[in-house]
């Protein structure tokens, strides 16, 4: 899919068409307001076309009525200037910043930083713009990524640096940048059969250690838990542009099943850019529900807020295919959930010499 990016123009023109209907409201003598997308499960729905779950029609309109809705309004308009000042001086800033930066904006200042990253994503979805538009970048880094794949990244002094994500890097891997659109990053070529996303940092290192990327011609990329939008955004890329599958690697619990939804069909908090995002031919590899029987694995009890969890899951768009349905029920039958690093019972190189192949060619990836 191509970018979705915007221009610096485009991006401060659809954030003024945030602010003019705040102001055509007040010069009629009525209440602001700003019109949003219903931003729950319940307004998110099956797109067949782009095979990924995307925001219904149902809308609300958040209006100075209240307090704590002109509050909101009022940072909104104080978001829109910061985000310009940043575009016209060249400037980003983390979330973080944001809400510091806040403290000196009065009465529009945030409560929280949860406060601050929902109105961030809530421009998103009134503009249609990204956050990279918006110079607006995450905390956190994005994953870490192994396997003989070249790529050409354009550093602090706007020059391009081509990496070979497996000759020019040590054990820690290729570390993806927060903004991955090809102005930033562009891939060059590959010599990879498919991309392997992994849950954990223990099961990354080790599959590197055991030379697994080389033995089996993949990249491996740790999603450090639940992945962030880079992450998942140049997934995406590798699997498109490339034409390269996707395998989902990550632990037997009902929070690791949502990781792999993420990947494939979008999270509920970015459903706006879920085709953007979503890499809907993913495949979940394990470990399912039925490699603790079959593997006999080392397991644990599922707490009160797993079996929670898996019942939610039962109803959730995202695990309406029949193969979804029957591992929820097989594990909330069980009782158990494991880790992928319980496969170490069987010894240190079990994963990589007998589990994974074996996995792999159910697949037909082995």
């Amino acid at each position: 899919m191509s970018d979705r990016t915007h221009s610096p123009e485009e991006t401060k023109s659809a954030l003024h068409d945030v602010v003019v209907e705040m102001y055509d409201r007040i010069v009629k003598g009525e209440p602001p307001t700003m019109t949003l997308p219903v931003r729950t499960k319940n307004n998110i729905t099956f797109n067949t076309r782009l095979g990924v779950y995307k925001y219904g029609k149902s809308t609300s309109v958040r209006d100075a009525t209240s307090l704590r809705s002109a509050k909101q309004l009022l940072r909104a308009l104080h978001v829109v200037e910061f985000i310009e000042e940043m575009i016209d001086a060249g400037k980003s800033s983390t979330l973080r910043e944001m809400y510091y930066i806040s403290e000196g904006w009065g009465h529009g200042k945030f409560g929280s930083q949860n406060e601050s990253n929902n109105l961030a994503e809530d421009l998103e979805v009134v503009t249609k713009c990204l956050r990279e538009d918006f110079k607006l970048r995450p905390e956190e880094d994005g994953a870490r990524i192994i396997g003989n794949i070249t790529l050409q990244e354009r550093n602090r002094r706007g020059e391009w640096m081509r990496i070979n994500a497996r000759d020019d890097v040590g054990d820690s891997g290729y570390g993806v940048p927060y903004n991955v659109e090809s102005e930033k990053l562009e891939l060059i070529e590959h010599d990879v059969d498919f991309i392997m996303a992994i849950e954990t940092g223990g099961m990354f290192d080790r599959l590197i250690e055991n030379g697994f990327d080389e033995d089996h011609r993949c990249a491996l990329v740790h999603l450090k838990g639940q992945p962030a939008r880079s992450t998942r955004r140049i997934m995406k890329r590798m699997s498109e542009e490339w034409d390269l599958p996707v395998v989902v690697f990550a632990d037997c619990d009902p929070w690791s099943y949502r990781i792999h939804a993420s990947i494939a069909y979008g999270a509920i908090k970015t459903a706006h850019i879920s085709e953007y995002l979503a890499t809907p031919t993913a495949t979940y590899l394990g470990i399912t529900a039925d490699d603790i029987v079959a593997y006999d694995l080392p397991s644990d009890d599922l707490s009160k807020k797993d079996i929670e969890a898996l019942n939610a899951e039962l109803t959730d768009p995202r695990f309406q295919d029949p193969w979804w349905q029957e591992q929820i029920n097989m594990m909330l039958e069980l009782g158990k959930k494991a880790e992928q690093q319980s496969l170490a019972k069987y010894g240190l190189d079990f994963v990589t010499d007998t589990y994974l192949p074996e996995k792999l060619a159910e697949l037909g990836l082995a």
